[in-house]
């Protein structure tokens, strides 16, 4: 619909997010219509009408088999949509037109927005299989009118509504009421009533204040939402759950109103009310919630043990003698606490997944500290963002980085010599990153072959080869010091591919 508004017609910003809301919240009108309904836009030059949107009822059959979408509506072809575009108001066809020898009946509702007609929102009903409406069907068509009506004036939809992707929305085939404007039950669909008497109402629905029902069902023991006396009473376009010590029910209001033509602010006459049973949604997310609580509880206190390590390794450097045995337990020290800080990351997220820049962030700080021993003038700089990346790949990585780092601050720079250590990464491929240590420092020694000089290049090379999938490679810097380029496959978040790459 976007491109459609962008590229066929003058709709502006403000209009288009209009439009955006209504054909977000449009599904419930085709369904209490029983009725396919057809956005039509003018084009730019007001010559024709454009096809934008288009919704089919999932309570009735449907008219259009085909998608009608980009569909073009000359003026002049259809004088219903011409008319209550330019006089700006709802109208009905007497007599039912035929398509594929279906009998459809036509009423065209002007769109409109802070007094200006935006489109006509063409409801198209089926009539082949007519017969006598039941009351849950006029109790449909009656809320649909009333909707209907409200997008006429301007009313809907209405901006307060809850438009996020929150699970168990409650649709028009899972329950519905409708309340007069003093929150009393007015008409309640078998689904409805029978989710109420599931959370353990006792008695009819129809005739009961809905506020006193639903204070009286709610569970003494459990927090109460603070929308659910608007919601219950039907002032406010929110959403609620009702929770009971026998069930949970998704409850949405929609406020309907209307709008005399000496009034600017519409009038609350009645409310529709939608009502799913959410029971065992709820519990299976309560599920969930608990075991990431129980994940996040296991990293947090496998980082705690990790750090005991590290202090014990630190304890026993300061008293071993040899300077050999205390420098070989301070690196073991280093390598637990990299290990450490991942599991702390993961211990403040809610999956598997580790901000890496900030991971690596905190092992170039541990570098740092190295540095410092060495000279005070080296510094740790990274360049690019990583992303996230799954544990195992952020832990192997972590000790690869900090090891290059820590042994670039070590041998390349002498005593009281300056220089910078630079992680640049950038992103070759979805699965794909090269990352780059490189430094301004004396260079590698003659005759140096990885993985023969120290435990510390034998443990990044068995990681790049193994756990991270890729190659290494020694070599000069453009700045006469050292450069080591790694080429690795990465497992990411598929949320976070698009945001690493830029």
């Amino acid at each position: 619909m976007a491109d459609l508004l962008e590229s066929e017609t003058g709709i502006g910003a403000a209009e288009a997010e209009w439009l955006r809301l209504l054909v977000g919240d449009w599904q419930l009108i085709s369904d209490l219509s029983f009725a396919d309904l057809v956005l039509w836009i003018p084009s730019a030059d007001r010559q024709h009408f454009v096809a934008v949107a288009h919704c089919r009822p999932t309570t009735g059959p449907t008219v259009h088999y085909d998608d009608v979408v980009g569909a073009v509506l000359p003026r002049g072809r259809r004088p219903q949509v011409d008319t209550t575009f330019e006089e700006k108001r709802s109208l009905r066809g007497r007599d039912p037109q035929w398509d594929d020898d279906v009998p459809v009946r036509e009423e065209t509702i002007p769109v409109v927005r802070d007094g200006t007609v935006l489109g006509v929102l063409a409801r198209h009903t089926n009539l082949s299989t007519s017969r006598t409406p039941s009351r849950l069907e006029l109790n449909y068509v009656k809320c649909a009118d009333d909707l209907a009506r409200m997008i006429a004036t301007g009313d809907f939809p209405q901006t307060a509504a809850p438009t996020g992707p929150r699970r168990g929305a409650p649709r028009v085939g899972d329950g519905m009421l409708r309340l007069d404007a003093e929150g009393v039950v007015t008409y309640a669909s078998p689904n409805a009533l029978s989710a109420f008497h599931r959370a353990g109402l006792l008695g009819e629905l129809v005739g009961a204040n809905l506020a006193e029902v639903s204070s009286n069902l709610a569970a003494s023991h459990l927090p109460v939402d603070e929308s659910l006396p608007l919601v219950v009473t039907g002032r406010a376009p929110w959403r609620t759950d009702l929770e009971t010590d026998k069930a949970t029910l998704s409850m949405r209001a929609i406020p309907l109103t209307r709008r005399e033509e000496s009034e600017n602010v519409p009038t609350r006459v009645a409310a529709l009310l939608l009502v799913r049973d959410v029971s065992e949604l709820r519990r299976r997310e309560r599920e969930l919630l608990t075991k990431d609580a129980t994940i996040r509880e296991v990293h947090h206190r496998v980082k705690n043990n990790l750090q005991t390590v590290a202090a014990l390794l630190r304890l026993q450097a300061r008293r071993i003698k040899s300077e050999e045995g205390a420098s070989a337990l301070q690196e073991a020290m280093r390598r637990v606490q990299t290990i450490a800080t991942v599991h702390e990351t993961l211990s403040q997220g809610i999956d598997e997944n580790v901000d890496f820049d900030q991971v690596l962030d905190r092992c170039l700080m541990m570098a740092a500290e190295v540095a410092m021993e060495n000279s005070e003038h080296v510094r740790t700089v990274r360049e690019g963002r990583f992303g996230e990346l799954r544990q195992e790949d952020a832990t192997a990585l972590a000790l690869v980085l900090t090891e290059l780092v820590t042994n670039a601050v070590e041998h390349g720079y002498g005593s009281g010599r300056a220089g910078t250590v630079v992680v640049k990464v950038e992103h070759t491929a979805e699965d794909r990153i090269l990352v780059v240590v490189s430094d301004d420092g004396v260079g590698l020694p003659d005759g140096f072959q990885v993985g023969s000089s120290g435990l510390g290049t034998q443990i990044v090379r068995s990681l790049v080869a193994g756990e991270l999938r890729g190659r290494m490679d020694f070599g000069a810097s453009a700045s006469g010091g050292t450069e080591v380029r790694l080429d690795l496959r990465v497992r990411r978040g598929a949320a976070t591919v698009g945001a690493t790459r830029g």
